[in-house]
């Protein structure tokens, strides 16, 4: 009876084949195809909300990535670099949010 092994590739810091880098090309093809809609959108005069709400989305995810790396830089530094980075989140979030809310 033999027995098989089976092997996960995995990159030398343990990510799979979906890692980050991966992630963050496929996020900065979708930021940037969202950017080119609003684009044509504000040039023919299309409703400007639309514009800016797709703009907040790109923006949004963004955000999301840096704010995941920006994390994992942090999250095993002292307790005063994890309230920075709580505190700057917040702010990003809320400046993201209010310009498209007001």
């Amino acid at each position: 009876m033999s027995t098989k092994k089976s092997t996960q590739k995995t990159q030398s810091n343990g990510s799979s084949r979906f890692g980050l880098n991966k992630i963050s090309m496929y996020v900065i093809v979708a930021v940037a195809l969202l950017y080119v809609i609003s684009l044509l959108l504000a040039v023919f005069n299309v409703n400007l909300i639309i514009v800016s709400a797709l703009q907040g989305v790109a923006t949004a995810i963004m955000i999301t990535i840096v704010a995941i790396l920006a994390w994992r830089y942090v999250r095993h530094k002292p307790a005063v670099w994890i309230i920075l980075y709580i505190i700057c989140l917040i702010l990003v979030i809320v400046g993201i949010i209010v310009p498209l809310v007001v």
